[in-house]
C-alpha cells in the first residue's frame, strides 16, 4: 500500500504487545504487533492496511490529521492534569467554582480530540478497504471479512468518543448543580 502511494520512507516493523498497532509521524514507522506482523489473515492485513492508511493521510496532509496531530500536546498536558483539576474543583466548589469550569474545560479538550479522531479512523479505513480491493489482497469471499475487522476496531473510537461526550455532560451538570 506504501508503495502504491508512492511512499518510499515509511518503515513496517514488528511491535511488542496485542492490539499496539500504530502509526508513528515522527519516526515514520507503522508499528504492527507481532500477531499482526506475523499473520497472513484477512484481518492482519486489513489492520496493517488501515496502519499503512495513516502514513498515507500523513503524505498527503490530510487536513484531520493535521488538526488531530496539532490537538496532540494539548491534549497529552490536558490528559495529565484534568483529573486533578476536576477532584480539587468538586472538593472547592464552594468556595473556588471557577476550578472545575476549568477541569471541564481540559476534558472538553480530550472530548474533542475523541471527535477529530473519527474522521482520521474512518478515513484510513476506507484507505485500507479501497487498496485491499484494488491490489486483489481481497476477494468476494473475503473482503466482508476485512470490513468487519476495521468495523469494529472503528466503533472503539465512536464508543471512545461517546463516552467522553457523556462524562463531560455529567461534569457540566455538576457543576451547574443538576446531577439528576
Amino acid at each position: 500500500m506504501l508503495k502504491d502511494n508512492g511512499i518510499y520512507d515509511v518503515q513496517v516493523v514488528p511491535h511488542e504487545g496485542t492490539l499496539t498497532d500504530h502509526y508513528n509521524p515522527e519516526t515514520k514507522t507503522v508499528a504492527l504487533s507481532n500477531d499482526v506482523y506475523y499473520s497472513n489473515s484477512v484481518a492482519a492485513a486489513a489492520v496493517a492496511a488501515h496502519e499503512c492508511g495513516h502514513a498515507v493521510q500523513h503524505a498527503t496532509a490530510y487536513s484531520m490529521l493535521t488538526m488531530r496531530s496539532q490537538l496532540v500536546p494539548v491534549v497529552s498536558f490536558a490528559s495529565q492534569w484534568v483529573q486533578w483539576i476536576l477532584l480539587a474543583g468538586i472538593l472547592l466548589i464552594s468556595s473556588f467554582p471557577m476550578l472545575i469550569w476549568i477541569g471541564i474545560g481540559m476534558f472538553a479538550l480530550t472530548t474533542l480530540f475523541s471527535f477529530v479522531t473519527l474522521p482520521v479512523e474512518i478515513n484510513a479505513s476506507s484507505r485500507a478497504m479501497a487498496w485491499l480491493s484494488n491490489a486483489g489482497i481481497t476477494d468476494v469471499r473475503t473482503h466482508d471479512k476485512a470490513f468487519d475487522a476495521l468495523k469494529w476496531a472503528a466503533y472503539t473510537y465512536v464508543v471512545a468518543a461517546l463516552g467522553s461526550l457523556a462524562t463531560l455532560i455529567y461534569y457540566v451538570m455538576m457543576a451547574t448543580g443538576r446531577r439528576d
